[in-house]
């Protein structure tokens, strides 16, 4: 069975993405236009990123005093995939996008990021940055800035981490002052002076596009000359690294943008990752220091809008982390089916003169493969999942809108940190499959796992999705968007009432009663340093809660399949899937939700001299 099989099998059996052609948006697509945008991408994806993907592991960024160097293999990858137009593929005709839906356009994507996903990276950052303006800046700022990163003659960033604050937003110092008596009369936008520092900002410098379009948070001075303190001060700028006028062109002026310093990674050593310092004085630009950054929103309201690009780029990143788990998962499969080592169990296996069979026919060989195929294939119908929501919210009727609005916010933590730990765990049984030669780099298994252990830190921690989770989102509307989650999982389970999956039914109803009972519990006393102590293990629960529900709904369509044609192998693999889910993962929950619902205070508690 191949991935594309996979991707075919939760688009079309169970997402059913056909029927959104019913949608003006989408009517003059197909299911061939849709596989053609598929077969190109994995085409792409095998011609120009796999082959490659180690050499830019092994040949990380350097800078040589005047530029960062990146292998040509990686030049070639990021024009060959601006090319490809899949830059702009979710946008308009009418400014050269396909009008793909999200969620065909995620699988299409999910090939790049298997084949090599710290060459692509820099990818879903430039539509990132584009969306966000597309959907946030001036119809100027859209037509220089966002159109051509969409082409690909312009690339894009994130700016938000500042070296001593870290995720604490609220911290940053990094200031933006009005720009002279015509700030304001700036074509491109109010017109700023920024100055401060940018640290862990993937992409911040190279040389794959004609310029870089930084989108920086930063802090408007208050009359008194001093920043607003918390999140309530915080602006959105464009600071691109070089300037640019009207129309596009670049002016030939750098900005006052500098590359502070790489940072060396574990993995992911594709994408450049650096500090920047903005304002130094370094490229003084129009007889100034201080690097011009065009707003982006109202003052104040640069968070609000950087969140359109964060909660974008968290579904993004679980959907990587899915995919690198599911390259280790290959390639530990293969291995498995071709190493010989060891005798059956029983009389027979004791005879030496029997030649090894392959690993695979090994029970516990089969446990640790069925086991990252269940979180791999998982997290990648739970990303999918994500996207056929974003495309509800941008095509379906009002009220299926609002739904999917909410459900995405419940989900969106979960689509972020669940693939991110899982299938990280993934890439370590990949590595035990293989052994010792998992250990050896003559296997891209160990880079596998180095890659995906980024995948827990950024886009906002571990810790961070955590606190969101059981300190906001549950607990946003009055508990509305966990009743809305918690009805869809009941109309699933309704569903599975008539099938052979009674018994998982009723065991992923007994686990959404102990995570309703868990969340009420840990807010009883009204403390939040009570109930956010053990966020993430309430994390971890309810992301299991929630993937024991997507495996439980793909099994139902798979179960249908198999009844028909009880040789599908997909199907087979899918039921498989979902019943080790059930059996091997599911009974973790209620170790995590038992802490939550007791406010355990062990955490809590620890002083610090007693470390």
């Amino acid at each position: 069975m191949s991935f594309r099989q996979t991707i075919d099998s939760l688009l079309h059996h169970w997402l059913q993405v056909e029927s959104l052609q019913m949608r003006p948006r989408f009517a003059e697509h197909s299911r061939e236009t849709f596989d053609a945008v598929l077969d190109m991408c994995e085409k792409l994806a095998a011609d120009k990123f796999a082959p490659y993907n180690r050499i830019a592991d092994e040949e990380e960024p350097r800078f040589d005093g005047e530029r960062v160097v990146l292998p040509p293999s990686s030049h070639a990858a990021a024009r060959a995939y601006a090319d490809s137009g899949m830059l702009a593929a979710a946008q308009d005709y009418a400014i050269g996008g396909m009008q793909l839906p999200c969620v065909v356009e995620m699988a299409a994507n999910a090939f790049f990021s298997k084949a090599g996903i710290a060459i692509g990276g820099g990818a879903l950052l430039t539509s990132g940055n584009a969306n966000l303006l597309m959907a946030h800046g001036t119809p100027l700022q859209r037509e220089v800035f966002a159109k051509n990163e969409f082409s690909g003659r312009f690339f894009g960033t994130m700016c938000l981490s500042e070296p001593q604050a870290g995720s604490s937003l609220s911290d940053i110092v990094t200031r933006a002052e009005t720009d002279g008596a015509d700030f304001a009369d700036d074509p491109l936008g109010p017109r700023y002076r920024l100055r401060g520092n940018k640290m862990w900002i993937s992409n911040g410098d190279h040389e794959l596009a004609d310029n870089i379009v930084h989108l920086v948070l930063a802090k408007i001075p208050g009359p008194d000359g001093k920043l607003i303190a918390g999140t309530r001060g915080i602006s959105l700028f464009i600071v691109p690294k070089y300037l640019v006028d009207a129309d596009g062109a670049l002016t030939g002026e750098r900005n006052d943008v500098a590359l502070a310093g790489l940072n060396h990674k574990l993995g992911y050593r594709g994408i450049p990752n650096t500090l920047l310092n903005f304002g130094e004085g370094r490229y003084p630009v129009r007889g100034a220091a201080g690097a011009i950054g065009y707003r982006v929103g109202q003052p104040g309201e640069g968070l609000r809008c950087m969140f359109h690009m964060m909660n974008e780029a968290r579904i993004a990143i679980g959907l990587g982390a899915a995919m690198l788990g599911a390259a280790g998962y290959e390639t530990s499969l293969a291995y498995a089916r071709e190493r010989p080592q060891g005798r059956p169990i029983g009389p027979a296996g004791k005879d030496p003169t029997i030649p090894p069979v392959p690993i695979i026919e090994h029970a516990d060989v089969k446990r640790m493969l069925l086991a990252q195929k269940s979180y791999c294939e998982g997290a990648l119908a739970l990303c999918l999942y994500c996207a056929r929501l974003v495309d509800e919210v941008h095509t379906g009727d009002a009220a299926a809108a609002a739904e999917a609005s909410l459900l995405l916010e419940m989900l969106t933590p979960i689509a972020k940190s669940w693939p991110s730990e899982w299938c990280l765990e993934a890439n370590s049984l990949a590595i035990q499959v293989l052994g010792g030669y998992g250990y050896t780099r003559d296997h891209p298994v160990e880079q596998y796992w180095r890659d995906n252990r980024l995948n827990m830190i950024h886009e906002g921690t571990h810790g961070i999705q955590a606190l969101d989770l059981l300190g906001r989102k549950v607990v946003m509307n009055g508990g509305k968007g966990l009743e809305a989650l918690t009805t869809r999982i009941g109309a699933t389970i309704s569903a599975a009432a008539t099938t052979g999956w009674q018994a998982e039914a009723d065991a992923l109803s007994a686990a959404v009663d102990s995570l309703v009972q868990a969340t009420r519990a840990a807010w009883s006393t009204g403390q939040p340093d009570e109930a956010l102590a053990n966020a993430t293990p309430y994390l971890q629960g309810f992301g299991h809660i929630v993937l024991a529900w997507i495996w439980l709904d793909v099994a139902l369509t798979a179960q249908r399949r198999v009844d028909n044609d009880a040789a599908d192998p997909v199907a087979r693999g899918q039921l498989a899937a979902a019943r080790y889910f059930f059996r091997y993962e599911l009974p973790r929950v209620p170790a995590w939700l038992g802490v939550v619902a007791s406010r355990d205070d062990t955490c809590r508690t620890m002083a610090d001299d007693w470390f």
